[in-house]
This record gives C-alpha cells, structure tokens and sequence, in this order.
C-alpha cells in the first residue's frame, strides 16, 4: 500500500506539537509539505521535520503538491476557508478545533466535505481519551439512568495565549476562552450524553485582565488587540429538561488550572476532574464510589491521529464529525450572543444556512 501524501497548513505550537509529531509517527504516512504564513516558520518546521517543500501560500501548496491528507492548525479565521481548498484540492482534511468561528461556517465546510467525498475530521482530542470512551460507553449502558444536570469546564488562573495576538483579536479567533478551551468540554460533554437537544442558552463573559500583569509565561511586553473575554459562564436547556452549566477561564484568581465534567443521573453520577474519574452509585443503601482503572492518556493527539488514518483507509466514519461542529458553535455562539444582550436566547431548530466562504488564503494573523 502507498504512503499517504501529507501536507499542513499552519506550523505554530500546535501545528508542530501536536499534527507533525503524530504524523511523523505513523508508519503508512510520508510528510511531504509545510505551509505558513511566515516563512521563517514554515522553513523551521520544514527543517524539525525532514520536509523537502515549504510554502508560505496554501492555494500554492495544493496546486503543487499531490496531498492525500491536509491538517489544518492555522488561527481559527482561517479554519473554513484552507479546509475548504483542501476539500477542493482532493484532500482528506484534520482541521484543529474549533472547526470555525459560527455554524454557518462550519455548516460550509460540511457541503464541502459531503461534494469531495473526502473525510473531514475535527480535531477535538478529548473525545479520544480512555477517560471519555469508558464515560461514553458507561452512559450509552444506562448505568446512570436518566441524565437530568451536567457540568463542564477548563478554568486556568494564570494562562492567556498569545495576549496581544490572534488569540485575544476576536476576528481572528472568534472569542477567548469559551471558544478556546470551552470548546473541548463543551463537545466531549455532549458527546457523552449523546447529544441532547439544545432549546435555550444563557451566558456571561468577563474580561478583567486585559491590562497588567502578563499572565503567559512565555513573553512579555504585549501590544496589539485584546478584545475577549478571559472568563465565560453559560447555562444550556436541553428538550425534556435537562441542563448543562458551563465555566471557562485563561485568568481568574482560583486555583491552579483544571477540567472538569460532572454528570448527574437517576441511578448514578459521573465525576472526571484533574485527570481522575469518578463513578458514584449506591447498593442496597450503601452509597459507593469507585475509580476505573483506565489506561493513561496517551501522547498529544496520537490516538486521533491513528484513528484518522484507519478512517481514511478503511472507510470509516470519523469519530470526531464536523456536523457534530455545527452542533457546538450554535451552543458557542449562543452563549456569546446571551452575553451581548444580556438575556436568555432561543437557540433554531432550523438547518444552519452555509456562509459562503472565499478560499484564497487569508492572512494567518499573527
């Protein structure tokens, strides 16, 4: 069987950590070119990697090279339009989550993905965890009964990416934390349960470290926009009752950085907070509480790397699908639409409508 023909789009933190380092372990994998928009960048990954080809423009990349697979890990406003070229081009696409900034952008990146019959993933890696399969399969199992309150999270107490870049620039990233980390949580709860319906959401934001101190460890002296929030609340109905709250941070004055997602249920509960998870239940009046014995979180996005190349060779769905995307920014988008006009928002039962979307290559941001 050939190797799979791979190419980027994006060679940032995540770019290399996370897509070149799991791609360059799989073995029916060759990585073939690097793609950013500054130079400097796309040739250092190019150089850490072994890559012969490095561009700087991502129409240039698909028009030249003969790709199988493109990730995409550039900043979130550029999510829709390289997938889209990619999907054009004839490439099985990863995109990094967030899929895009709204569901109407995404919703476009699923016609896109549905025209090349190509497989479009997600890149959302929480879902390929031991902690999150076992959860899912707990559920699917009845073991909790009815699932009437959850809660998710990822609160952070010093830890603003990039502030002063495309990070903390909403046209580029489409908000702070909620879409940053809230996104992982948000999906992986979701998933678990199911995906229930959502009817309503309700949300606050808060941006109160704008200025000061400089909470990333890894500059100093910022400039530039930082028009976000730093901590996002919100509260989500499901139809038949059910409820969901949620709590995101990069900086807020509360203890060191952790997830969290609590499901209660009529039979039982499910707590997973710091790495652990919990199951709680009761035995002829006898309340219990037992900790599985899961395997350990594997390295940075490997586990969905595999699972994405088996999907493209055996023709399989993706685990983590972009109609699943639409799903969690109408939540996302919601929650920020709540907290701009300051009251609870009626979320459509109506199919999203596509954005229309140009593909030639944007600037990546900083």
């Amino acid at each position: 069987m050939a190797k799979l023909r791979y190419g980027i789009i994006g060679c940032g933190g995540c770019g290399r950590g996370k897509h070149l380092t799991s791609y360059s372990k799989m073995p029916d994998v060759e990585l073939v070119a690097v793609c950013d928009i500054i130079a400097s960048r796309a040739n250092f990954a190019a150089d850490q990697f072994n890559v012969e080809a490095a561009y700087t423009n991502y129409m240039e990349m698909l028009a030249e090279e003969e790709l199988d697979i493109v990730s995409v890990a550039t900043p979130n406003h550029v999510h829709a339009p390289a997938t889209i070229a990619a999907l054009q081009a004839g490439c099985h696409v990863h995109c990094e989550k967030p899929a895009s900034l709204t569901p109407e952008l995404v919703q476009a990146m699923v016609n896109a993905k549905d025209k090349s019959g190509k497989k479009l993933m997600i890149g959302l890696n929480n879902r390929f965890t031991p902690w999150a399969q076992f959860a899912k399969a707990y559920v699917a199992a009845g073991k909790l009964g009815e699932i009437y309150h959850a809660k998710c999270g990822w609160k952070r107490r010093r830890g603003i990416p990039g502030k002063g870049g495309w990070f903390t620039t909403k046209a580029c990233s489409g908000g702070g934390p909620l879409i940053d980390l809230g996104v992982h949580y948000i999906d992986v709860c979701n998933y678990i349960m199911g995906f229930p319906k959502p009817i309503s959401v309700s949300g606050q934001t808060y941006s109160k470290f704008a200025e000061g101190q400089a909470f990333n460890p890894n500059a100093s002296g910022y400039t530039g926009t930082y028009d976000v929030e730093d901590l996002a609340v919100g509260f989500v109905r499901y139809a038949g009752g059910l409820t969901l709250d949620i709590e995101t941070s990069w900086a807020s004055n509360t203890e060191s950085e952790y997830t969290f997602v609590e499901l209660y249920g009529t039979e039982g509960g499910l707590k997973y907070e710091k790495g652990r998870l919990t199951l709680f239940s009761s035995f002829e009046g006898t309340q219990m509480n037992t900790t599985p014995l899961l395997a350990a979180d594997g390295a940075w996005g490997l586990a969905e790397t595999y699972h994405y190349i088996d999907c493209i060779q055996n023709d399989k769905e993706p685990m983590s699908r972009p109609e699943e995307a639409v799903f969690v920014m109408k939540i996302i988008n919601g929650l920020y639409e709540s907290a701009d006009k300051g009251e609870e928002v009626k979320l459509s039962t109506a199919k999203v409508k596509a954005a229309k979307v140009d593909v030639k290559s944007p600037a990546f941001g900083k």
